[in-house]
């Protein structure tokens, strides 16, 4: 595939432009309208951290809302936080937008497959950033760990997935890569290395002790959480058990057994060990991971979504035929329902009472994550020797940290 230059730039730079400049608008359409209430919970962690203030403390003066994430996000945060706050708020859009941009970059892909999901997933994207959120930051070190493991790279992998877990939960699904690691043991030591480093990490912060007492608090907000996450007007809770209580009407339907039903299909897959030498599947696996730590949780809400649409579409390009009649509908399900349903672009007499009220957002990705694991279950990736398994194999032994081109 030729790849057309336009003003000097071909088309897959000019998504790493596009990217970038929904991040710098969203930042100077919040700023200036002073709506940028995530970031400012962000960016005062850093100085609560410092001043070993309660970083779990409601600050109705700063900002409202609460803070969720773990204690080593402070640091994490410290680039943007000492900036003049318009500077720092462009560098934390920037940053994330980057992120994932990087971590796409770094996937085993043709350039054409890289054009697709960045074009596919930037209504997801945009949803993200313009929300202020750290999802696709998260979903970068999901990717990443996997890219990673792939590359027997187990050092750097277990980094992110111990840095994100530490910060926002989600990234422990990149455990699961670990059947996939060439060196299991060099896996679990640099997994409890990064453990240990980042939990002593925000002490470079505060003292020890505010630190240490910081993440029983940090599991008690979390949990707290969960119980008001699940009621009827609230803007989370669009995954499954959401779904269901919405559906029904009932708002005691428990989490659990659907959490223990999603984990079971999540990981029998896995003991299909004869088909770990296809790529496919593991990419198909990573797909599943992707969606899976979405759908069933209760904060999943709108702008989490990047993360799921994400597997979605790695799931869909790997295929020997993308688009496909049921795939083309599923592709337009994720991008009008998922992407579109809870925006302006929808009118609101249809938004409200329709795709809010019933998490209908949640809908297509729950159809497509049913049909991801049925293929894991069933199909002989070995036998089918896919394009992306004879695709990989050409690019296996080649650096994939190529240039941007």
């Amino acid at each position: 595939m030729t790849n057309k230059r336009v003003l000097y730039l071909s088309g897959y730079q000019w998504l790493w432009v596009l990217y970038i400049a929904v991040a710098a608008y969203t930042c100077l359409f919040k700023y200036t309208r002073n709506i940028d209430n995530n970031y400012k919970i962000f960016r005062a962690s850093y100085y609560h951290a410092k001043a070993e203030k309660n970083l779990y403390e409601a600050y109705p003066q700063e900002y409202g809302d609460m803070y969720f994430y773990g204690p080593v996000f402070p640091v994490i945060v410290a680039p943007s936080a000492l900036l003049p706050h318009g500077w720092g708020f462009l560098l934390w859009e920037i940053a994330n937008a980057v992120a994932i941009l990087l971590a796409i970059h770094f996937l085993p892909f043709t350039v054409r497959q890289k054009n697709q999901l960045l074009l596919l997933c930037a209504i997801e994207y945009a949803n993200s950033v313009f929300y202020m959120q750290f999802n696709p930051a998260i979903t970068a070190m999901i990717l990443l760990s996997f890219i990673l493991v792939e590359r027997g790279k187990d050092q750097w992998a277990t980094l992110f997935i111990v840095l994100g877990f530490l910060i926002k939960l989600y990234p422990i699904i990149g455990l699961t890569f670990f059947l996939f690691s060439r060196n299991k043991g060099r896996f679990i030591l640099w997994s409890a290395i990064w453990l240990v480093v980042f939990l002593a990490l925000p002490m470079v912060l505060s003292s020890p002790a505010f630190v240490l007492n910081s993440y029983p608090q940090w599991l008690a907000a979390v949990h707290g959480k969960v119980g008001l996450n699940a009621y009827f007007d609230s803007p989370q809770d669009i995954c499954v058990m959401g779904v269901v209580r919405r559906v029904t009407g009932n708002i005691n339907v428990p989490n659990l057994p659907f959490i223990i039903a999603g984990a079971i299909l999540f990981l029998l897959p896995l003991l299909r060990f004869s088909q770990y030498k296809s790529f496919m599947y593991r990419a198909q696996v990573l797909a599943s991971a992707l969606i899976f730590i979405v759908i069933f949780s209760t904060g999943a809400e709108h702008p989490t979504y990047i993360i799921a649409v994400t597997g979605v579409f790695i799931w869909m390009l790997i295929q020997d035929k993308p688009y496909t009649t049921t795939n083309i509908i599923f592709l337009v399900l994720v991008l009008v329902i998922t992407g579109l349903g809870l925006t302006d672009a929808v009118p609101k007499f249809i938004r409200q009472p329709y795709i809010a009220r019933y998490s209908m957002k949640a809908w297509p990705v729950i159809i497509i994550w049913g049909k991801i694991v049925y293929e894991l279950l069933f199909k002989n990736f070995v036998a089918a020797n896919s394009k992306i398994d004879q695709q990989y194999n050409r690019l296996v032994n080649k650096d994939w940290l190529v240039k941007i081109s």
